[in-house]
């Protein structure tokens, strides 16, 4: 936690000199001055006022003050005197070191400017000698009157212990460090910490060679790792400082001309371990460029330019010369162990071949891109280096690989030579070392046929003639084979494979595999894979471990047959021409039949499936289903589904829409192997009868039944079988009439319910009229397309007014009496409703959202409801009456009702003292000018919809 406020404080120390050199027209780039860090000017800086330097110990508090800070834009702190400060902070001035009033604008703000003064006169380095950092010359507390300049009264107040500045700066750049070095002496000497300077960085900067020798003077004990990238003459500056740096392990140069005499002052570093070169010219001329060091250890040498190379180190262990230009190279280095000349063109073969003869003990080579490599170097390399354990010979298209014998060969790439034939694969196998092997785009390839016991790894990848793989490794872990357009036949033999991606081989044909840890096979659009293949991945063949198999769009697979006990996940997506499916896997989760349009026959004999969706199968016929734990069913679009065998004890929901030739036999066996059914959807199944609604009576669960576009006309079954139904969906039964629901207002059936949907019916006026009033218990009514409903007139027994006879208009007066718990009414696009009325004598006292959008026709609505909160009325074009009580409307949708005038508006809202959002958008006959009058009728108002009108 403190190292992330400490790196927030440094960061802000960073920017305010990104701030300061800005001021002072820095720019990236310049010469890095050293001089603030390594001296004082001759001149004392001038009298400046002190600052008062407020810190706490709280780091709550400085993380919150140190944020307040950053987002100030890096302001300049208000500098104080120590007499003035405690007039801000109301504390006494001598106590100011942990006050509570941290400002921490003081901590990264500090004057910079008034000491960072360049050297006009020269190019900013002084003598360290003469200007070193002392007691003397350096103005602080205890040295007052340093270079006879009067100082302010005040003292400067710093209370930073060195342990916290040692903490932050440890986050600064050297750069940072030099200029903070320069404050005062206290960070000067936090500055100058060993531990900030054991490693010098001055990659791509410009810094003069006093500064540089300077700088290595004072740390020449400590110096370990120094990098030159990128600085101007880095040779000149090294061979100057090279005196004071006896401890130096690490040296990076780059992109400039190293001389011989470099070269020759390299040698008497006697601590180096490390050297580094990049992109740079080596030598002089058509000279030989050579290194030569005792303890040298790891020598990289690339992108370098030079004629002859010669390496003098006894003692180094690895060498790269990647991308170097140089036609001959010398090495005398005994001990070494990984050489790598990549891309190294002007390089022969010869050179090539002498450079690694010359290294017995040789363990890795790498001569990719070394088109010129030839099998002989190869042959006598495999002699001389028998410990040679790595080789790669990518893009080498001389080499056949034929008749080289590298015993001891761990990892092989051999990507992309033209000379690899199915001949080279005995050369190959006797390497019974080899770990890993890389054969991607070797284009004469076209068989591979290896038994090698500890091969791990093996990539074929863009094999345009390749056609047979026999692989033999029981510890093979990995195989990639992709674009392999002409394979035809895979054998694996392997105990320790658990992946297997072969997508896109179109004509594979044959698959044989004995991997008995295998867990996921991917073999998608395989198209040339046969009903052979299910073999290899049932019981007993070969794959006994095989969780996810995925076969998507395998389009030669017409009988699938599959026996596992292992198997969890199974996707046959896009298997267009498959037409019978059986699954015997108890332990199968998951299967996924999206676009298997063909499919005639599904068996699902005893699989652990806890849900299962056969998506649309248009041509499903028989469907057989034993899963002891599946709970949720999907039939939907099994058109021409008639058979249906489903034996699922715990299923719970059941979904045979659009199944039309569903018949009652399958529906009454499925009820009974399937007794604890809470949801069951029927809708479009156009074969159910009375039969199959009379056996829902065993289904002591069922609370949603949903029996929508059907042709039923009698709903007795539904009330003798359901008792304790809560939703019933009837949405466009056409066939119903008014007497098809007289059981539920009549003689009080299924008395739990809750929901119904009568949305496009034929049901008339009087029915729906006397549903709401004697159904009191429902809560959600759908009466959306309803075109026998005219009027929908709600009103107190002393207002009713109903056609009919007497005795039944006593009746619905009576029942209005009763409180009722309805809350949501949707009458959407009922187009011959023209009047809606709901007083609060219908006791409607729970009603809080009511639609009746798209009602062309509706014309008059006068709602009294207490608990309506969001009203709807959107596209109603010819209302022209609204009235509204609604105490609690929050939500008023009006959009297009082009004929609600403006005045009637106001009268409606002005009851509606909670109302805060309104839709006048498209109404003619409102304007702009009329909204303040519509806040004045309502002040609730917060958002006032007018489309083209504008929004307020």
């Amino acid at each position: 936690m403190a190292d992330g406020r400490l790196k927030a404080v440094a960061h802000d120390l960073e920017d305010e000199e990104e701030m300061d050199g800005e001021e002072e027209g820095e720019t990236e780039g310049e010469e890095l001055d050293l001089s603030l860090f390594t001296a004082w000017r001759t001149d004392p800086p001038p009298p400046r006022r002190h600052v008062s330097l407020l810190y706490s110990r709280d780091w709550d508090e400085m993380d919150e003050v140190a944020a307040t800070s950053r987002e100030s834009n890096h302001k300049r702190a208000r500098v104080f005197d120590s007499g003035e400060s405690s007039q801000y902070t109301g504390i006494p001035s001598g106590d100011l070191s942990f006050s509570r009033y941290t400002d921490m604008n003081y901590l990264h703000n500090l004057p910079y400017d008034d000491v960072e003064r360049q050297d006009e006169a020269g190019d900013g380095g002084i003598d360290m000698a003469t200007h070193d950092l002392t007691d003397e010359n350096v103005p602080d507390a205890e040295n007052p009157n340093v270079g006879n300049v009067e100082q302010p009264q005040s003292e400067l107040r710093m209370d930073l212990t060195d342990d916290l500045l040692y903490l932050i700066f440890s986050f600064l750049g050297q750069k940072d460090l030099c200029r903070a070095g320069a404050s005062c002496k206290q960070w000067h000497a936090a500055s100058s910490h060993e531990d900030f300077w054991r490693s010098l960085k001055f990659d791509n900067i410009q810094i003069t060679l006093e500064n540089f020798v300077s700088i290595c003077l004072r740390y020449h004990q400590n110096v370990k790792e120094l990098n030159l990238s990128g600085v101007p003459r880095a040779d000149v500056l090294f061979m100057e400082a090279a005196s004071c740096l006896s401890r130096l392990e690490t040296l990076t140069l780059g992109k400039g001309h190293l001389s011989d005499a470099f070269f020759q002052e390299l040698s008497e570093l006697p601590a180096l371990i490390n050297l580094s070169i990049c992109d740079s010219a080596l030598g002089g001329g058509i000279n030989e460029a050579t290194i030569q060091h005792d303890r040298l250890r790891n020598l990289h040498i690339v992108k370098c330019r030079s004629h002859r190379i010669a390496v003098r180190c006894p003692q180094l262990l690895k060498l790269s010369m990647k991308r170097s230009s140089m036609t001959h190279v010398t090495l005398h280095s005994p001990q070494l162990r990984e050489l790598d000349l990549s891309s190294c063109h002007k390089l022969s073969d010869a050179a090539i071949r002498a450079a690694a003869v010359a290294c017995p003990k040789l363990t890795s080579l790498d001569t990719s891109f070394c088109s010129c490599v030839t099998d002989e170097t190869l042959r006598e390399i495999s002699q001389a280096c028998l410990s040679l354990s790595s080789l790669d010979a990518s893009n080498c298209h001389n080499i056949s690989f034929e008749s080289v014998k590298l015993s001891m060969l761990v990892d092989l790439k051999l990507h992309s030579c033209e000379g690899i034939t199915s001949a080279s694969m005995a050369a190959i196998a006797q390497s019974r070392s080899l770990e890993a092997l890389q054969l991607d785009n070797c284009s004469l390839l076209t068989s591979v046929s290896l038994d090698l016991p500890h091969l791990r790894k093996i990539s074929l990848v863009h094999l345009r003639k390749f056609v047979e793989l026999n692989l033999r490794s029981p510890v093979l872990q990995y195989i990639k084979v992709s674009r392999c357009s002409a394979l035809q036949r895979i054998n694996i033999i392997s105990n320790s494979l658990q992946k297997l991606v072969l997508q896109k081989q179109e004509s594979l044909v044959n698959l044989s595999l004995q991997c008995y840890s295998l867990v996921d096979v991917d073999l998608s659009d395989c198209e040339s894979l046969t009903n052979s293949i299910c073999d290899v991945f049932s019981k007993g063949g070969g794959c006994p471990m095989l969780r996810s198999l995925v076969l998507d769009n395998c389009e030669s697979l017409s009988v699938v047959e599959i026996r596992s006990c292992s198997l969890v996940n199974l996707s046959l997506a896009g298997c267009r021409t498959m037409t019978s499916l059986k699954l015997s896997c108890p332990s199968l989760k998951k299967v996924n039949l999206d676009g298997c349009d063909h499919l005639e026959v599904a068996n699902f004999s005893t699989v652990g499936l806890e849900s299962l969706n056969l998506g649309i199968c248009p041509k499903l016929d028989t469907v057989h289903i034993e899963a002891p734990i599946m709970t949720t069913l999907e039939l939907k679009g099994c058109g021409v589904l008639s058979k249906a065998s489903i034996k699922c004890p715990c299923l719970i929901s059941l979904d045979a829409s659009f199944c039309r030739q569903f018949v009652d036999g399958s529906l009454s066996g499925t009820v009974v192997d399937c007794p604890l059914i809470e949801q069951l959807t029927l809708s479009s199944c156009l074969a159910i009868g009375d039969d199959g609604l009379y056996s829902l009576i065993r289904l002591d669960r069922l609370t949603l039944l949903d029996l929508s576009y059907t042709f039923l006309i009698n709903l007795q079954p539904v009330f003798d079988s359901c008792s304790k139904l809560k939703v019933l969906k009837l949405s466009a039964c056409k066939y119903l009439t008014d007497s098809s629901l007289d059981a539920l207002y009549k003689q009080g059936a299924l008395p739990s319910l809750l929901e119904l949907d009568l949305s496009y019916s034929s049901i008339g006026q009087n029915a729906i009229i006397e549903l709401l009033a004697n159904c009191t218990n429902l809560v959600n009514v759908n009466l959306n397309g309803c075109t026998n409903l005219h009027e929908l007139v709600c009103v107190s027994a002393d207002a009713m007014s109903i056609d009919g006879n007497s005795g039944n208009k006593d009746a619905v007066m009576a029942s209005w009496k009763s409180e009722r718990l309805l809350e949501v009414l949707n009458c959407t696009g009922c187009p011959n409703i023209k009047k809606v009325v709901i007083t609060s004598g219908a006791n409607c006292l729970h009603l809080s959202k009511i639609n009746l959008n798209l009602s062309t026709n509706l014309k008059e609505v006068d709602l009294a409801c207490s608990n309506l909160s969001i009203l709807n009325l959107s596209n109603c074009t010819s209302l022209e009456i609204l009235k509204l009580d609604c105490p609690r409307l929050t939500n008023l949708q009006l959009p297009a009702c082009t004929m609600l005038a403006q005045d009637e508006l106001e009268g409606a809202i002005s009851h509606c003292n909670l109302l805060e959002s309104l839709n006048i958008n498209s109404c003619n006959k409102m304007n702009l000018e009329d909204f303040e009058r519509l806040r004045s009728a309502c002040p609730s108002l917060k958002r006032i919809q007018g489309g083209s009108l504008g929004g307020i």
